[in-house]
């Protein structure tokens, strides 16, 4: 997420290294520098300059403490722009309806339906909601067995109208529905449609008009880059929509439209789409979204992801099993597991400060568990949980099953036992249950 653009930003700020003090030359030419690294990420060139002309004005304005390098006072105020560029705070969607009717907009290939699961997922898991989807794309053939598919996995009904092609018929009926039923939250999926269509312009109009929703949220490709920017302006002349949703945020090097879209829209980013999984949909944080441009990680997101998977009654027996020296690898994969349900490792990874220099030229694979639990896999139940008694001839059969060598076998052998010394070390020191206490109250 947004590599390049971290990368050359980077390197502008190496301008201002070695230098005594912040000077109106030096600045210049850095923020001349800034400037071409937000045009080459796509950002809005009114933006850009607006956003230049801004640093331009704090830093000069600024006694740089004797204990502060003038580089480092750029990344400061270069940091906090930044995040008033993308809004300062986070906002929460109107969720105050009975039901609360949450309309999804935008262009064809979008990822609208994805999204439309995914926010039904949050809702459901992370709020406490029983919400419906209603299947409102009456145009692409595929798009109602998709949402019903979507449904299926997230387990939340969808309501559909197979035989009708009036949009504001279905979504008005799905919201009579839901009341009949005791929804608290619809989410109305809409067809795909371009600005410059005048006939589907009037039709999402008209639905919205017809359901008069508590929330319209706009929902784009970030990958277009300033082409989302434009369409979203044209989009906000015709629904005046509550907010933005950045889709597949996690394959954008650039954040071209992260970057300008508040601006040009004055609508904020509520939400963004950072991968393929139902549970890949955070809420956009602009602060933490500005440490992770910087290359500074977000740390606070990355506990949040694992207090969600954290279970309390499984760390207390992985605790008591790991002091007896007793945990194994059935132990070890349920670790991997909860690992893997916090997102892809890639992401994970940028979380962590310093972690996206570190691994520039290593390629983080999502699949880079599938060897060792297709290594586990292919152990008995007796070895999972004695991992001790395998010997040479059951490294040999364990190898043949799982497509690997004998040295692979060895090297996870090694990693495990370095693991089991590293976690009774820790809970030596300080138990696991304090440790997420403590978390969860630095949160508060």
């Amino acid at each position: 997420m947004f590599e390049n653009l971290s990368e050359k930003l980077e390197r502008s700020f190496k301008i201002l290294k070695g230098q005594g003090r912040i000077t109106e030359i030096n600045v210049a030419e850095t923020l001349k520098e800034i400037r071409k690294v937000l045009l080459d990420a796509d950002v809005n060139f009114k933006t850009a300059k607006t956003f230049t002309d801004t640093v331009k004005q704090k830093a000069m304005g600024q006694n740089v403490l004797t204990a502060v390098r003038p580089e480092q006072m750029m990344v400061k105020i270069v940091h906090d722009e930044l995040a008033v560029l993308m809004g300062s705070e986070s906002t929460d969607i109107n969720l105050k309806g009975s039901p609360a009717v949450i309309l999804i907009a935008g262009l064809q290939g979008s990822g609208k339906t994805t999204f439309s699961g995914k926010l039904a997922n949050l809702l459901k898991t992370k709020r406490g909601k029983h919400p419906l989807l209603i299947a409102g794309d009456v145009y692409r053939p595929a798009a109602i067995n998709q949402l019903q598919i979507l449904g299926e996995q997230i387990n939340v009904p969808v309501y559909t109208e197979p035989d009708n092609n009036n949009p504001v018929k279905i979504a008005k009926e799905g919201i009579k529905h839901a009341k009949m039923q005791g929804y608290d939250v619809v989410v109305i999926d809409t067809a795909g449609r371009l600005s410059i269509d005048e006939f589907m312009m009037n039709e999402i109009a008209a639905v919205k008009d017809a359901v008069n929703p508590h929330e319209i949220l706009f929902v784009v490709d970030s990958m277009t880059g300033q082409d989302a920017v434009n369409t979203a302006k044209e989009f906000n002349d015709r629904l005046d929509f509550d907010g933005v949703v950045l889709t597949k945020l996690d394959g954008d090097t650039r954040g071209g439209a992260a970057l300008s879209i508040r601006s040009v829209v004055n609508k904020p980013i509520k939400f963004v789409g950072t991968g393929e999984k139902l549970e890949a949909l955070d809420v956009f944080h602009p602060t933490r979204m500005a440490d992770r441009i910087l290359g500074m990680g977000d740390i606070v997101s990355l506990v949040e992801r694992a207090q969600e998977q954290y279970d309390e009654e499984e760390a207390r027996k992985i605790q008591k099993k790991i002091a007896k020296n007793q945990f194994n690898f059935n132990d070890f994969l349920s670790q991997i597991n909860q690992i893997k349900k916090m997102g892809n490792l890639k992401d994970i990874a940028g979380m962590i400060p310093g972690m996206n220099k570190m691994m520039k030229n290593n390629e983080i694979d999502d699949n880079a568990f599938k060897k060792i639990e297709s290594i586990i896999f292919s152990m008995t139940p007796e070895e999972r949980e004695y991992p001790n008694i395998i010997d040479g001839s059951r490294k040999r059969r364990i190898s043949i099953g799982s497509g690997t060598n004998v040295p692979e076998i060895n090297r996870l052998l090694k990693q495990f036992e370095d693991t089991r010394k590293m976690m009774k070390m820790m809970t030596q020191g300080k138990n696991i249950d304090s440790m997420m206490a403590n978390m969860q109250n630095r949160r508060r």
